[in-house]
């Protein structure tokens, strides 16, 4: 593999509300971002920071602290806890989907993780009230063993709303909103390994808002190490016959992979002009590890494509009748 330089992953994170059940919606945010993330539909409860990193060793004992706005009218009781943070893989769809009940050696630090109560005790899970338009200070402590596994460690502390509120039908609406954290083991060998598979570019794209027909690039990037990492992918198009020319900027085409997890990193061209001749390249790239596919892509609308028919069919239509005319001609001549 080439050598590329790699891009460090802007993380955001996102909560969705659920009605009668929690089920919280993630993307990524980076590690000390200040900014609130709100839970919608009623309940206006926001954390900061949203995520955290932790450099961990042995037999530790690490405090830190984690602020929750109430922006209701309301005073708001919430109960904390951790829970792993890790992927599990679905065969329905052939995806790696956010889960949190599934165990294994990267998500131990959920136990070492407790939360200081109102009497001053550490303990697993507590609960906490917050006055109308306030916040709260909560404290917890992550406490490790006497052996602690290489790699990382990935957890979330979860707030979840308990007193909620109930709609006019009668359902009631809770939040969960939640602080990814990011433990880095001091202890043995960091592994970043990853296998980047399934390189896509195509000039349409289909999901649940349908078939758009942009300039669309995809790939498969699977963590084979025992740390987390960032992904990169870069779509370049460069018209070679007028339309225009795009390369990814932003936050577009980054994800964050941990441990044991194969996720789809892309881009997408939204403005990709109707008509020209492109030469598209995507590059995916994860650390010193680098993959690219290249292609030459034709674009015509449908609106254009129907008349080029038409316009062809006319033509060949023509074509035969001045050959029959010829014919005929030729033999009216040999009689």
């Amino acid at each position: 593999m080439n050598i590329k330089t790699s891009r460090i992953l802007s993380f955001s994170i996102i909560f969705s509300m659920i009605l009668g059940a929690v089920a919280p919606v993630y993307t990524y945010a980076e590690e000390g971002n200040e900014e609130s993330v709100s839970a919608p539909l009623g309940t206006k409860i926001s954390l900061t920071p949203v995520s955290k990193i932790m450099q961990l060793e042995s037999e530790s004992v690490y405090d830190d602290k984690f602020t929750v706005n109430n922006d209701g009218d309301e005073p708001m009781e919430v109960e904390v806890y951790a829970a792993p943070y890790s992927y599990v893989y679905s065969e329905a769809d052939d995806t790696y989907k956010l889960g949190f009940s599934n165990e294994n050696s990267f998500t131990q630090i959920t136990r070492w993780i407790t939360f200081k109560d109102k009497d001053g005790n550490y303990v697993k899970k507590s609960t906490y009230t917050i006055d109308k338009n306030g916040a709260l200070e909560i404290s917890y402590r992550v406490s490790t063993p006497e052996n602690i596994p290489a790699g990382g460690q990935y957890a979330v502390i979860f707030v979840h709303t308990l007193n909620g509120v109930v709609s006019e039908n009668g359902i009631k609406t809770e939040a969960s909103p939640g602080i990814v954290i990011y433990g880095r083991s001091t202890e043995g060998e960091a592994i970043v390994s990853a296998e980047i598979s399934d390189m896509k570019i195509e000039n349409s794209v289909t999901d649940n808002g349908g078939t758009r027909n942009n300039f669309y690039a995809s790939a498969k990037v699977k963590n084979t190490g025992n740390v987390d990492f960032n992904a990169t992918g870069v779509l370049k198009v460069e018209s070679i016959l007028g339309g225009g020319s795009y390369e990814t900027s932003g936050t577009n085409g980054r994800i964050s992979v941990i441990p044991e997890t194969e996720l789809v990193v892309s881009d997408e061209w939204e403005n990709t002009p109707s008509f020209g001749l492109y030469k598209a390249t995507w590059t995916v790239t994860v650390g010193e590890q680098t993959e690219v596919v290249e292609k030459i892509i034709f674009l015509m609308s449908p609106m254009a494509i129907i008349i080029l028919i038409i316009l062809l069919t006319f033509a060949i239509v023509g074509i035969i009748i001045m050959v029959r005319k010829r014919k005929e001609r030729r033999s009216r001549l040999a009689v």
